[in-house]
């Protein structure tokens, strides 16, 4: 599988690549005129780099199988790291969630890491427990409580986008390792209303929805951000204006350079470039796709299933919320858009793939 690992990390690096230029060019008026600095986002960008990348490296040189063992205790810690950031005082408040922690230039967002935590923790009780996957008090209970603690701390936040994502990649993964489908058929159709009661329940989330199903029926208000995206996606052409020469940048496209950074690629790289995106992560996913369907190892390949579901649905909820498909999520696009917790663990999760790759090498060799 060498070659695949080789492929593999040429397609992650040209993603990293691209979101270096393209959070430089859709950040860099949005800096000048809050920061004072048009290289804020830029630099600090460029540190969560290294830290990843030290991080990724790291991991790449251990034995992927010791997590197994580390499994509970991982998720024990990131559940109270979950509950500390809700305690005011402890965790920091922006934009009305309390989501972070302030350390020093870096703001740590627990979720990201409950969501790593999480896919180890199913990875190892797949593997244990395969023989009874279909047993509704051995097999199903266990990891649905699990999900639901953590769904339920994270949605305190509130984090709507994490807690749906979470969902997923748990369905997703008794899904393949052969749960019954009555048993996720009895947690998925109630979940439905429960996600429409939350809702109703907030303002905010129903003027997304509202936006949603017409953006361009307010939009100066509640459909301005979609309509703006599209307005950007729009303007690209074939073409697009130009690296650089993006419109929607200059204070109109709120989170350019965070949720929204691929309608600044369709802006000024247009269809032609949005298309070579598209193009990569779909040859990064075959990639992983690749890896996975050689891993013999039961651990490793719920390991690499998880993160593969992971990453993709992220990278779907994005292009549709930027298109205007999906409603608004708060999903950033995956090595591109701007976020330090997110893009550490997206290059953590990246050597987790690359060291399963390479344990299968020498396990066969």
């Amino acid at each position: 599988m060498r070659e695949t690992r080789i492929s593999l990390f040429m397609t992650f690096s040209i993603l990293i690549s691209i979101g270096v230029v393209m959070i430089y060019s859709s950040s860099g008026i949005y800096a000048l005129e809050v920061m004072n600095n048009g290289t804020h986002f830029l630099m600090r960008h460029l540190m969560f780099l290294m830290i990843g990348s030290i991080l990724m490296f790291l991991i790449m040189m251990m034995d992927y199988r010791l997590l197994q063992r580390w499994a509970k205790p991982i998720l024990g810690c990131v559940v109270i790291l979950l509950v500390l950031v809700l305690i005011p005082g402890i965790g920091k408040m922006s934009s009305g969630a309390r989501r972070w922690f302030n350390l020093g230039p870096i703001n740590f967002q627990p979720s990201e890491m409950a969501k790593v935590a999480l896919i180890i923790y199913l990875a190892d009780f797949l593997s244990r427990k395969q023989d009874c996957i279909k047993s509704l008090k051995k097999g199903f209970i266990p990891p649905m409580l699990v999900m639901g603690l953590l769904c339920g701390l994270i949605l305190k936040q509130p984090d709507m986008g994490n807690t749906i994502l979470i969902f997923s990649i748990t369905l997703s993964m008794l899904f393949a390792a052969g749960a019954r489908i009555k048993h996720l058929l009895s947690i998925f159709m109630p979940a439905i209303p429960v996600a429409v009661f939350l809702v109703w329940m907030e303002p905010y989330r129903l003027r997304r929805i509202v936006a949603f199903m017409d953006p361009w029926a307010d939009p100066q208000g509640s459909g301005f951000q979609l309509s703006q995206s599209q307005i950007a996606l729009g303007s690209g052409g074939f073409w697009g204006v130009g690296l650089g020469k993006s419109e929607q940048k200059l204070l109109y496209l709120p989170a350019a350079h965070t949720d929204f950074i691929f309608s600044i690629i369709g802006e000024e790289l247009g269809f032609l470039g949005a298309l070579a995106v598209i193009f990569l992560f779909a040859l990064f996913i075959w990639h992983v796709t690749r890896i996975l369907r050689q891993t013999v190892d039961s651990f490793g390949y719920y390991l690499c299933f998880g993160i593969l579901m992971m990453l993709s649905i992220q990278i779907v909820v994005n292009f549709g919320v930027s298109i205007g498909a999906l409603p608004t999520k708060g999903l950033p696009l995956p090595f591109i858009s701007y976020g330090g917790s997110a893009l550490i663990f997206n290059m953590m999760v990246v050597g987790l793939i690359l060291n399963i790759s390479r344990t299968q090498d020498l396990g066969n060799g």
